[in-house]
């Protein structure tokens, strides 16, 4: 099982550089010094939350051409952040969790010597019992990944399904988002990842970070059909 790593901010490609230079720079001759300024970390992270980077994305998204990565990023950084969790690394971590679950086959838990990939959080939940230490690890995080992602940008959806046909309500995904993410933050394999702060932060913070994503979801997000999400959706509880 994959093991998701927060690595939005070193996977741009040429067109979200030229996407970041052409928006921020006052004139041509700042271009050469935007490039220079973005190989440097902390003048990276510094630019990547200018507000007119964040207005381009929401005011050209139908045209863009930059990276789902850097595209992510910019909108969870913010949403985030407003939210009350201004940690660039768990911005970063949920970008790419966002980014890598717009496939809709990557929302599908597949377990290692196991040929049907596992659909639903009760079928997820059993197999803890069943896999070896490493990939419990992975189905832990996996399983807060998947609640994340779900009550996050199909909230609305939730809450009806619970409301008309007795599934899972929100409450549901953020119990076992949050416990899953605070067991794994605890993991000796959170640490070798050199993800214990930003599980642990999630699994404090689920609710907070669920509602940016609500809100993120309701304003901004453009779920086209390349992610076939709506289906993944239907095997989510």
């Amino acid at each position: 099982m994959k093991v998701i790593q927060p690595n939005c901010r070193i996977q741009f490609t040429a067109e979200d550089i030229g996407f970041i230079v052409t928006t921020l720079r006052s004139g041509e001759e700042q271009t050469q010094l935007i490039r220079d300024l973005l190989t440097d970390s902390d003048a990276r992270d510094l630019m990547l939350e200018d507000e007119r980077l964040y207005r381009a994305v929401l005011e050209d998204c139908a045209c863009l051409r930059i990276s789902q990565h850097l595209y992510f990023y910019i909108l969870t950084r913010h949403s985030l952040k407003k939210a009350g969790l201004d940690d660039r690394q768990v911005a970063d971590y949920v970008a790419e969790v966002l980014s890598e679950y717009s496939r809709w086959e990557s929302t599908r838990c597949h377990l290692p010597g196991e040929e049907t990939p596992l659909d639903y959080c009760f079928e997820m939940v059993g197999a803890l019992q069943r896999v070896d230490e490493r990939t419990r690890f992975c189905l832990r995080t996996h399983i807060g990944n998947h609640t994340l992602f779900f009550a996050g940008l199909f909230a609305g959806r939730i809450k009806d399904r619970a409301e008309r046909r007795g599934f899972p309500d929100l409450g549901y995904y953020e119990s076992l988002g949050k416990s899953n993410y605070r067991i794994a933050s605890d993991h000796r394999l959170a640490t070798r990842y050199d993800l214990s702060h930003v599980l642990g932060t999630l699994g404090e913070g689920f609710q907070h970070a669920r509602i940016a994503l609500n809100d993120m979801a309701d304003r901004l997000l453009h779920l086209g059909d390349e992610g076939q999400n709506v289906p993944a959706f239907n095997r989510a509880a």
